[in-house]
């Protein structure tokens, strides 16, 4: 099983969005430049994100299942789907760039914690492992 953290669903939500950019859409900061000769590639061990788009992909088509309200869908859609600032998001929806960021952290929380499969809380960031004895 994989744990879905914040930061990943933030990292892959603009992909989700953007139907042209499919799960190749981003570019691997950590790949070598393309003149660089290739080195041994282990085609067994592919890359897991195609299968990271399509699992945010579903957690948004399921968005109302996974607790998201109006406002806090919109924020969301704003900001990441058509790139705008909390400050020009908060224009658009008629309020304060802090409820913006607010809607938006709740929001990506709340796919966060579905595609998790456990219960939001505020600021759930990922899965915490259980350390209890």
């Amino acid at each position: 099983m994989v744990g879905y953290d914040r930061a990943l669903v933030e990292h892959i939500l603009p992909v989700v969005f953007d139907d042209t950019t499919q799960a190749w859409g981003l570019k691997n900061e950590m790949s070598p430049d393309a003149d660089m000769p290739k080195g041994f590639v282990d085609k067994k061990k592919g890359s897991s994100f195609p299968a990271h788009v399509a699992d945010v992909r579903q957690a948004w088509k399921l968005r109302t299942a996974a607790g998201l309200s109006l406002s806090e869908q919109q924020a969301v859609f704003l900001c990441f789907a058509l790139d705008l600032t909390v400050e020009g998001a908060g224009r658009v929806l008629g309020c304060h760039k802090s409820s913006v960021s607010r809607r938006v952290e709740r929001g990506v929380g709340k796919l966060t914690a579905f595609l998790n499969g456990v219960e939001y809380v505020d600021g759930y960031d990922g899965v915490v492992e259980d350390h209890a004895a």
